[in-house]
């Protein structure tokens, strides 16, 4: 995978920040910190999207129906044998 090189500006505050989490160790350095953040917003818009494309799905699946809250109980039991 090729790479790019990005300059980015923080406050001090925010290089104070990234500091300490490479000195509490959860990262190596600046860069990885970054990468990781970035995984972890992509990964987060993908949920978001997940839950907005359901939401729509279930807008569009119909006229609304009263629920049987014992009978959807039952249905996500595990089988009893």
């Amino acid at each position: 995978m090729s790479t790019v090189r990005k300059t980015i500006t923080l406050t001090d505050q925010q290089d104070n920040w990234v500091k300490a989490q490479i000195q509490a160790g959860h990262y190596t350095n600046d860069s990885e910190y970054i990468r990781d953040l970035i995984r972890r917003e992509q990964e987060r818009v993908g949920q978001l999207e997940a839950v907005r494309a359901a939401l729509i799905e279930g807008e569009n699946s119909g006229t609304p129906q009263a629920c049987d809250a014992p009978a959807f109980k039952r249905r996500m039991l595990p089988a009893q044998g």
